[in-house]
């Protein structure tokens, strides 16, 4: 499925990994392979054990990994895991209880019932990166639609954040194309997330260029103890989108960097949220292999907002405006024109934007009654 796909893609974009796996986000394999590889009890309490070790030296919260290994060790004396014989089942049972110990939607156990890849240690190969940029660029680098509305509302549907290396020039043309628009939709219902560098550089054409720059987030990384600054970019490779409204879209899908581009343009007041509350994952994640079977993945990061000093972890970001998923786009697109009409005073323009308004109040309330 082409959701699975972007799961994949954001996944490996976020957490530095190659498109190989195979099941989406934690999902289980087919259920007619579950049977080939029967787990015993001793293969069971070593994949437990190491993803309690793994979950101690990287965890980005030391002090929660400690509650996490308490929670497992007192499921496991509770004999909770005794009668799951194979790996699928270990892997969503156990994601269930990590996730409930620590409320953190980023950590997972996967099971694949091929052997998953050896670590390489270093960098990936030339081959690698060629696949992984295919996949991205396979995708058009995240940007599903790009459309000029009635009444010359601008609309971006944006699926994931690759690198502004390999999608910067894809981001300048979409936002080319829309320059001259008079408000813009950016659409994030289906994003999950991607390159932390892709939010702020997307972030960056809502704000003036001059100094000083705009300080949109930090993340902290426990492996080095260190931490990482995103500003707006001074220069662009396109037109700054200045003094219009933006309206960004949500919905409970929308994950990690999709739900911190939406965090950040809402506390610096620059877009108008549109939609449901996101899911609540701000840990950027890798996996570690367990076993030939098994990997886990670990939030060894995490975003601090400059301005909250948080993020939106468990309890996601919550728009100003709440609608279901399905109705966000029309109300956007209303609001948006309800907006230009409160600006304009050319009579002619003012009947062709309440004729559009008319239109998309009629095809939202059809929405409205059919829910």
């Amino acid at each position: 499925m082409k959701r699975e796909r972007w799961i994949r893609i954001a996944l490996s974009v976020l957490a530095g990994q190659l498109l190989t796996w195979h099941s989406a986000e934690g999902q289980s394999p087919n259920r007619d392979d579950r049977s080939n590889l029967p787990l015993t009890a001793q293969m069971r309490s070593e994949v437990i054990n190491e993803i309690l070790t793994k979950l101690k030296e990287f965890y980005v919260f030391p002090e929660v990994a400690k509650t996490i290994d308490e929670a497992i060790r007192k499921h496991m004396q509770n004999g909770e895991y005794d009668k799951i014989t194979n790996g699928a089942e270990v892997a969503e049972k156990l994601t269930v209880h990590l996730q409930d110990a620590s409320h953190d939607k980023h950590l997972r156990v996967r099971f694949s019932v091929r052997t998953l890849p050896l670590p390489t240690g270093g960098e990936p190969s030339p081959e690698d990166r060629e696949r992984e940029l295919q996949s991205v660029r396979s995708e058009n680098y995240g940007f599903e639609r790009l459309e000029r509305l009635s009444g010359n509302i601008g609309y971006i549907d944006l699926r994931f954040f690759a690198s502004p290396e390999v999608a910067g020039n894809t981001l300048a043309a979409a936002m080319t194309f829309l320059a001259d628009t008079d408000a813009l939709i950016l659409d994030l219902r289906q994003n999950l997330g991607g390159s932390p560098a892709m939010v702020a550089l997307v972030c960056s054409y809502f704000f003036s260029g001059s100094a000083p720059p705009v300080h949109l987030n930090d993340i902290y990384y426990r492996p080095t103890d260190s931490t990482q600054q995103f500003w707006t970019y001074p220069y662009l490779s396109a037109r700054r989108y200045l003094d219009k409204q933006v309206y960004v879209l949500t919905s409970k899908f929308t994950f990690s960097g999709g739900e911190g581009c939406a965090y950040h343009l809402k506390n610096l007041n620059r877009a108008t949220l549109i939609g449901e509350t996101t899911r609540g994952g701000a840990h950027p994640t890798k996996f570690h292999r367990i076993s030939d079977h098994f990997e886990v993945g670990i939030p060894w990061a995490r975003a601090i907002s400059p301005i909250t000093h948080t993020n939106w972890e468990g309890v996601g970001v919550k728009p100003h405006v709440e609608v279901s998923a399905e109705q966000a786009l029309k109300t956007a697109h209303l609001t948006a024109l309800r907006k230009l009409l409160d600006k304009d005073s050319d009579a002619e323009r003012l009947e062709g934007l309440n004729e559009v308004i008319k239109k998309a109040q009629k095809e939202l309330d059809a929405m409205k009654d059919t829910k």
